[in-house]
């Protein structure tokens, strides 16, 4: 589906746009985002910081420390909460989208799964899911990304 690509917070306050492609798209089982979402893994989906639009409504960026020394920074809507991406101290270049967070997310299946050696239990892979234990190489999701959507 090409974009653009609509989205927003649970409540409807905020509102974004999406102008570029996706970089890439994959679950994460680390145990950050299974603490971060209360669930078992987190999807994010990669895009240019500079294809990201603010449409409505006034978010709240969120900086938290973690015990390790680590930060994690992102946007949250300011009335009911809803994370809406993230926006890695490291990388400013990209924003790291709440897939969950667009209008239509019936495109979305994510090329990888990453951290899979802290994936709970219960979580059945796919059959055909490309698995990596820990953290890709720099590089690595892109490139299965661009491979998926040259074959569509």
């Amino acid at each position: 589906m090409p974009a653009p690509y609509t989205g927003g917070c649970l409540c409807g306050a905020v509102r974004y746009r999406l102008d570029g492609e996706p970089l890439t798209f994959y679950a994460c089982h680390c145990t950050d985002c299974q603490r971060r979402t209360g669930t078992g893994f987190a999807l994010s989906m990669v895009v240019e910081r500079k294809s990201l639009q603010l449409e409505q409504g006034k978010p709240v960026h969120y900086a938290v420390k973690l015990a390790d020394g680590r930060s994690k920074t992102g946007v949250v809507c300011a009335a009911c909460n809803s994370r809406l991406w993230g926006e890695p101290a490291k990388l400013p270049d990209i924003a790291i989208i709440q897939p969950g967070t667009l209008d239509d997310t019936s495109w979305l299946r994510p090329v990888a799964h990453i951290w899979t050696r802290s994936a709970q239990p219960w979580f059945q892979f796919p059959k055909d899911a490309v698995l990596f234990e820990g953290q890709p190489a720099p590089g690595e999701l892109r490139k299965i990304w661009l491979e998926r959507t040259r074959k569509s």
